[in-house]
């Protein structure tokens, strides 16, 4: 297999980095890689630390009623355009898989969030575009109840919270652009009575 010979930071900044590995490929001839991380360090990338520890948590969440499902219209500059996806934000330093849930769930849409119990298995952390950064999110299930609000979104957050019933999300995915774990979950949505009967517990919700 393929091996990493140096790695070199090409950037300094908070949220996003971009770093070139020296490589060897299987052949044995050198290379180079472009890796974008969250990590300012590059001990703390995870090709350095050989550990997956989560960047951020991405929420699948459902009313209590089972009938709609929590979206974030956001616009995103990568493709200049707005884009629906699952809630989702960093966990800050500390910060639990669920705690992090809560938080930016209510940042972000202004609704309560109530975290289901699940297995382990279902919530550690999974690489997103591994083809290009070492990310990796935790996916935190859970139902939601209040009304929606963007009052307590950041400045630099452009997000519009919605609650779409089937025939909005069957809409969504005809006519909007959409990301590719938001397109997973919300099909999931339109043919699964219970959202998570699938997902073992760990206890029995009330």
């Amino acid at each position: 297999m393929g091996e990493i010979s140096k790695i070199k930071a090409q950037t300094h900044n908070r949220f996003l980095n971009l770093y070139e590995f020296e490589t060897v490929k299987k052949t044995g001839r050198p290379g180079r890689y472009f890796v974008a991380s969250r990590s300012e360090t590059i001990e703390g990338l995870k090709a350095s630390s050989h550990e997956n520890n989560p960047d951020g948590v991405v929420m699948y969440a459902v009313t209590e009623d089972l009938q709609k499902v929590l979206l974030v219209r956001q616009y995103r500059y990568p493709i200049d355009r707005y884009v629906y996806e699952l809630p989702a934000g960093l966990c800050e330093q500390g910060e639990s898989y669920r705690g992090a849930a809560v938080r930016e769930v209510y940042e972000e849409t202004g609704l309560a969030f109530r975290p289901i119990e699940a297995d382990p298995a279902y919530e550690t952390p999974r690489y997103m575009t591994v083809g290009m950064t070492d990310e990796s999110c935790a996916i935190v299930f859970g139902y939601v109840s209040g009304e929606l609000s963007d009052a307590h979104q950041e400045e630099s957050e452009e997000i519009v919270p919605v609650l779409a019933d089937k025939e909005e999300v069957r809409r969504i995915l005809r006519e909007e652009a959409v990301a590719a774990s938001c397109a997973y979950h919300i099909e999931r949505f339109l043919t699964d009575a219970d959202p998570f009967a699938y997902i073992p517990r760990m206890s029995q919700e009330p």
